[in-house]
């Protein structure tokens, strides 16, 4: 594959728009850390929602999906299609009470809803757990798709396009701050979303597959495109859509899909300008990222299946490519390779933006963990603002290098996806409680951090996993999961009931700052100024208007399928029904915000 003039002057005139930017913003972003890492909390709607789109529009996350579609079909995608749930919550529950919390980081919740030593210690602790080892990986998972459309499509060792992709982040990140972040974003949002819709028209219309109608009616192909699972094949509908469905929304903490909210989705529901503009934002990035974006994934994803039938033909035709790296993964950017000239150099860029964005959120959310949760908090309490934004610089360095390093030695994406899944396997559920029941506490939170760990670990790599769900194991592999689930929730459970409350004069004032409402809250509530606060009465519509907004992303979801499959009628009565549960959600919308 070459490029011709054009594609270098679209990916280089990309390289330095990107640049500038951030070097733009820089004087402004350096001023003082709430410039740094929140832009000074007036952030508009339409500008956060992108940014969240942008920032999950990472190049593992079309390998992602290719790896899963080539494996399990295109209902393979209910492993983070089950997301949703958890989106919509934290849409009309949570991002009020995010924005309400006036917090720097979520990290800093844990000092405004726990006391003493054990909530400055799972504030410190936390900080380093997700800002360096989790953030890392997250990271490399990113990196390793960025090595893998390099060596494909440019045939460039992995060292070279790291380094020219992550020193143009690393420079536009450390001095543009999160202001950079945002807006380099909207930018890479709309390049990124061109790219993908032009690389899937390109792999439909491929001489091999021939356009939709035989794309679809391909042998390899017709197999895979449902948007359910076979209900008849036990193991595949318990692993992908009941388990993910039933257990893993509410219970596991992944980056973006945090229960409750958290990470970098809260971040910028924090930089908002008020409560309605980080609900907007957030309900904006959910149809997005899962009615409408992955479809053009899918659809090369499917094409992909007639043009390499199996890892065996990816071998084949590129043979540079390391045994290491070899995965179903591989065949995204192996698509990406019979793109014409002016659009190869798009795609390229657009693939440029999607990294870039995701590891630009991630260093500068990382970063505000280490300084401001860590570093201020553990090393110099009495540290300027131009030494915090000092030390925030550099950490984005030292965490693009580890993350380069980590991805040199991963192989595909669903692998590094399955361990932070299991990772966060049990937590999310404390996630989602603490806000609305006053007996969670801090220990709770360590138990559940330490129990999830530690069985997670065990069970991958000692002999205790294959003796329980291994081949031959004395339980089906697919209650793994579940298996951590029940144990970890268990065990916070327990501390919670053995351990002291939080004491009242703190439950009171994270109370009456938070206002949540609900009835977990009512002994404390009892005496409050807000015991009869109508936020009391916003918890029941908010649940309402969570499971409206859910059928519609859903409906919205399956329509976009049906009507790209050609199947119409089933296309205009999912469409149909988005409009109804739309119609619905305006309705209990404005009534939430008449109370």
């Amino acid at each position: 594959m070459q490029f011709a003039a054009i594609d270098y002057a679209v990916v280089i005139g990309f390289f330095l728009l990107t640049l500038s930017v951030g070097l733009w913003v820089s004087k402004r972003s350096g001023q003082n850390t709430t410039e740094y890492f929140l832009s000074g909390r007036n952030l508009p709607w339409w500008l956060l929602g992108m940014s969240m789109v942008a920032t999950t529009f990472s190049t593992d996350t079309p390998n992602l999906v290719t790896d899963l579609v080539r494996t399990h079909g295109v209902s393979g995608n209910w492993v983070w299609w089950a997301f949703l749930l958890t989106g919509m919550l934290t849409v009309f529950i949570y991002a009020r009470l995010w924005r309400r919390s006036g917090v720097t980081t979520d990290l800093e919740f844990y000092e405004l809803r726990y006391s003493g030593k054990p909530a400055k210690f799972l504030r410190a602790f936390r900080s380093v757990y997700l800002g360096l080892l989790f953030n890392v990986i997250a990271m490399a998972m990113v990196t390793l798709a960025a090595i893998k459309i390099g060596q494909v499509m440019l045939d460039l060792p992995p060292i070279l396009t790291v380094g020219v992709a992550g020193a143009v982040t690393v420079v536009f990140s450390s001095f543009g701050g999160f202001r950079g972040v945002v807006y380099t974003d909207a930018i890479l949002f709309f390049v990124a979303m061109t790219g993908a819709i032009g690389a899937a028209y390109v792999s439909v219309n491929h001489e091999q597959v021939g356009g939709i109608t035989n794309l679809l009616s391909h042998p390899a192909v017709a197999e895979k495109i449902s948007i359910l699972p076979d209900f008849n094949n036990t193991d595949l509908l318990v692993t992908v859509f009941v388990i993910p469905i039933a257990v893993q929304w509410w219970s596991a903490w992944y980056p973006g899909a945090e229960p409750g909210g958290g990470g970098y989705v809260a971040q910028r529901m924090l930089a908002a300008k008020d409560e309605d503009q980080a609900i907007v934002a957030t309900f904006f990035f959910n149809i997005l990222h899962y009615a409408l974006r992955p479809w053009a994934w899918i659809l090369v994803a499917l094409s992909s299946l007639v043009v390499f039938p199996d890892i065996a033909s990816l071998q084949s035709a590129f043979p540079a490519v390391t045994a290491d790296k070899l995965g179903h993964d591989l065949a995204y950017p192996a698509m990406l390779t019979f793109l014409p000239t002016g659009l190869l150099g798009l795609v390229v860029a657009s693939l440029v933006a999607a990294y870039m964005s995701t590891i630009s959120t991630h260093l500068n959310w990382g970063a505000s963990y280490i300084v401001h949760d860590f570093y201020r908090k553990t090393i110099d309490e009495n540290a300027s603002e131009t030494t915090l934004v000092n030390v925030g610089r550099i950490t984005t360095v030292v965490l693009m290098v580890l993350a380069v390093l980590l991805a040199l030695s991963f192989t595909n994406a669903a692998q590094v996806f399955r361990v932070i899944i299991m990772f966060g396997a049990g937590s999310g559920l404390i996630f989602l409680l603490r806000w609305f029941w006053w007996r969670i506490n801090a220990w709770s939170e360590i138990t559940a951090m330490t129990v999830s760990g530690i069985v997670s670990v065990s069970l991958a790599f000692t002999p205790i996993g294959p003796f329980l769900f291994g081949p031959g194991g004395t339980a089906p592999s697919y209650l793994e999961f579940p298996f951590v689930v029940l144990v970890t929730t268990a065990a916070w459970l327990l501390v919670t009931y053995i351990t002291p409350p939080e004491p009242d004069e703190k439950l009171i004032e994270f109370y009456e700052k938070i206002r949540p409402g609900g009835p977990g809250w009512k002994k404390i509530a009892e005496g409050t100024a807000f015991s009869t606060s109508d936020d009391r009465k916003k918890l029941a519509p908010g649940i309402l208007a969570s499971v409206v907004g859910t059928f519609l992303v859903y409906s919205a979801m399956f329509g976009t399928g049906f009507w790209l499959y050609g199947r119409y009628t089933l296309g205009l009565v999912f469409t149909g029904l988005a409009v109804v549960f739309g119609y619905a959600l305006a309705r209990v919308w404005k009534r939430m915000r008449a109370i």
